[in-house]
């Protein structure tokens, strides 16, 4: 794994770079060449871009914090301070944040996506520990359902319906609701090991759809190659880059059988020089490289492995178990 991140130091981003150092290969702060381009970082074209964006709406507001954050950025730097700033004062008294902010469906009265967009957004610049972050957590494990899903939502105080794309195999759930609930916990330093976290992240790992040609899909939302379109669409590709990030963060290990597969399954499409090619924009080839080595470097530090079934995704006909 290190030789692979050394080679990710030849890229032209600084904050990929910083990462690099910092994720991968563990140098301490005073670093001088880190501290070099730390402030390198500010003036690179992509964060001087968002940095200078003016987000339409709360969904554009929790994406650009997401974009932020990925580049290093987190609410020490005022102009972020000021964004989280923005979102918070979207909060509802009860920790949730308005769904007619939006674009859904009129007919639903609650969708989890409401309160998981936005408190990602929070979480991805370090703002998850915040009191009102906090508030919104709280509301947010309040909405699953029995087998630790979260719903589609609830229309006239009834589980919204579940399309064939977004089923979770085995389980009421919808899992672009569970994926998008996982992925603001996991950014917390406490709830990213919380049973919650975990309970979802079995649930993820019981689908064993290998879309390869999905993978990097939220990468690549992340560095504007392609839109952030739709609201529960959003999560509509399966994409096993982000799978592994998030089930990773929750201390999961290569203990669960699912996890070796999946590692099998990775390491199978790495190249010859160890890195992985981002199978729509070649350009994101070493973004991609550096996630799924941190998240292989988490599973070697996991500390529980689930004892979900292995099932077949079939959304023409609903989940069917592999015999």
């Amino acid at each position: 794994m290190t030789g692979s991140a050394w080679l990710l130091l030849s890229d032209a981003s600084p904050a990929l770079r910083c990462r690099v150092l910092a994720e991968l290969l563990d140098v301490p702060e005073d670093d001088p060449e880190l501290a070099d381009l730390l402030i390198r970082r500010v003036d690179d074209p992509e964060a001087l871009a968002l940095l200078h964006a003016e987000p339409d709406g709360l969904q554009e507001l929790g994406h650009l914090l997401c974009r932020l954050g990925r580049l290093g950025f987190d609410r020490h730097h005022p102009r972020v301070a000021e964004l989280v700033e923005r979102l918070f004062a979207y909060q509802r008294d009860d920790g949730s944040f308005p769904l007619a902010e939006f674009r859904t469906d009129d007919r639903y009265t609650m969708i989890p996506l409401q309160v998981s967009l936005p408190l990602r957004g929070a979480g991805s610049v370090g703002a998850a520990i915040d009191p009102r972050a906090e508030r919104a957590y709280d509301w947010l494990v309040a909405q699953r359902v029995e087998d630790g899903s979260w719903p589609t939502g609830l229309v006239a105080g009834q589980p919204g319906s579940v399309p064939g794309y977004r089923r979770l195999p085995g389980s009421p759930g919808c899992r672009a609701n569970t994926e998008a609930a996982l992925s603001a916990l996991v950014l917390h330093p406490d709830r990213a090991r919380s049973e919650p976290a975990r309970r979802a992240a079995d649930l993820l790992l019981r689908r064993e759809t290998r879309d390869e040609w999905a993978l990097g899909t939220e990468i690549a939302r992340l560095h504007g190659r392609e839109r952030a379109a739709g609201f529960i669409s959003l999560h509509s590709r399966f994409d096993l880059a982000f799978v592994l990030d998030l089930v990773s963060r929750t201390g999961v290990s290569t203990q669960d059988a699912r996890v070796a597969d999946l590692v099998g399954f990775l390491d199978g499409l790495r190249g010859p020089a160890g890195l992985w090619e981002h199978p729509a924009h070649p350009d994101l080839s070493r973004w991609l490289t550096l996630d799924l080595l941190a998240g292989l470097r988490r599973l070697e530090a996991g500390d529980w492995a689930g004892e979900g079934p292995r099932l077949r995704f079939r959304p023409d006909d609903g989940p069917v178990k592999h015999h």
